[in-house]
C-alpha cells in the first residue's frame, strides 16, 4: 500500500518524519523501538488497511531521525509523541508501541486524545547495570560499521525475518550510530534503577492491551507480571505470547494483528 510522509515540527525545535499509510477507519499511531524505525509499522498497517489509517514517526536517533539523538529522555519522548499527535490533527484510536515505545505510549496515552494504547512488550522497568549488556552490546559492532558497508550486514543479521522487515531494519540501522542507544540509558538513568513506569501505570486510566512476549524472552520479568496484574486495574488487558520473543509484532504477526483487532473494535 502507498504510503505519504511529512515533517513534524517538535516542541524543541527539531523535526521528525511522519509516515501515514492511508486507508479507512479510526487513527492508529505507532511507536516504535529501539534499533527500528516507522517503517517496522508498514507490515501493521497493510494488516490493517480496512479498518484503520495507521501513521509513525522515527524516534529520535533511528531512521530519518538517525543523527537527532539529544535529548533521549522519556519525557522528551513522550513530548515528541505529543507533537506528532497534535500535527496529526485527528482524533487518534489508539496508540501503539513496542518496547521503548510502547514505554511511550503507556506515558504518552494519558496526556493526548487518545481512546486506546496497545504495549508490545513494553520497557516498564530496566534493572540496574543491565542497559549496556541488554541494548548496546549487540548493536555496537554494526553500527560502528560505516554506513556504506552497513547495508549487507544488517541484512545477515536479519535474516530470518520476512523481506519487508529486513527493508524495515535496513531503513532503521544503516545511518545509525550507537550514542543515542547509550544516552537512551543514561539521560534516564537506567543503570540506577530509574527506568520504572511501575508506579506510573498503577489504575491505569485508559484501556490498555498489554502483549507480552514468553516470560523468558520479554522485557518483563515475571515478577513485574505479578505486579502489574495487581496494580494495572480493570482497564487493562494482559495477554502473554507463550514461546514468543520480544518482537512479536514480527515474529508472530498473525497472532499479533488478531489480538490488536479485536481489541480494538
Amino acid at each position: 500500500m502507498a504510503s505519504t510522509t511529512r515533517t513534524v515540527a517538535l516542541a524543541d525545535g527539531e523535526s521528525t518524519t511522519l509516515e501515514d499509510w492511508g486507508g479507512t477507519g479510526p487513527i492508529l499511531l505507532c511507536i516504535h523501538g529501539i534499533g527500528s524505525s516507522r517503517a517496522s509499522w508498514k507490515r501493521t498497517a497493510d494488516a490493517l488497511a480496512g479498518s484503520f489509517r495507521v501513521f509513525a514517526y522515527d524516534q529520535r536517533g533511528h531512521g530519518d531521525s538517525a543523527k537527532l539523538w539529544g535529548p533521549m529522555t522519556l519525557d522528551q519522548s513522550v513530548a515528541d509523541c505529543v507533537a506528532v499527535a497534535d500535527a496529526i490533527g485527528e482524533p487518534i484510536r489508539a496508540l501503539v508501541g513496542h518496547s521503548w515505545g510502547g514505554a511511550v505510549a503507556l506515558l504518552a496515552g494519558p496526556k493526548i486524545a487518545t481512546m486506546s494504547v496497545v504495549a508490545i512488550d513494553p520497557l516498564i522497568h530496566q534493572q540496574p547495570g543491565t542497559w549496556y549488556a541488554d541494548y548496546v552490546h549487540d548493536l555496537e559492532p554494526l553500527l560502528n560499521t560505516p554506513p556504506e558497508r552497513r547495508v549487507e550486514k544488517i541484512r545477515a543479521m536479519f535474516a530470518g525475518l520476512p523481506p519487508v522487515e529486513i527493508a524495515a531494519k535496513v531503513h532503521a540501522l544503516q545511518h545509525m550510530s550507537i550514542r543515542p542507544i547509550v544516552r537512551l540509558g543514561e539521560q534516564n538513568r537506567a543503570d540506577m534503577g530509574l527506568w520504572d513506569l511501575r508506579i506510573d501505570l498503577r489504575r491505569y486510566p485508559l484501556p490498555l492491551l498489554l502483549l507480552l512476549a514468553d516470560p523468558a524472552e520479554s522485557v518483563v520479568p515475571e515478577s513485574d507480571l505479578w505486579i502489574l496484574r495487581e496494580t494495572l486495574g480493570p482497564n487493562a488487558t494482559i495477554e502473554v505470547f507463550e514461546g514468543e520473543g520480544h518482537t512479536l509484532h514480527r515474529t508472530a504477526f498473525e497472532r499479533y494483528v488478531r489480538s490488536l483487532t479485536a481489541f480494538l473494535t
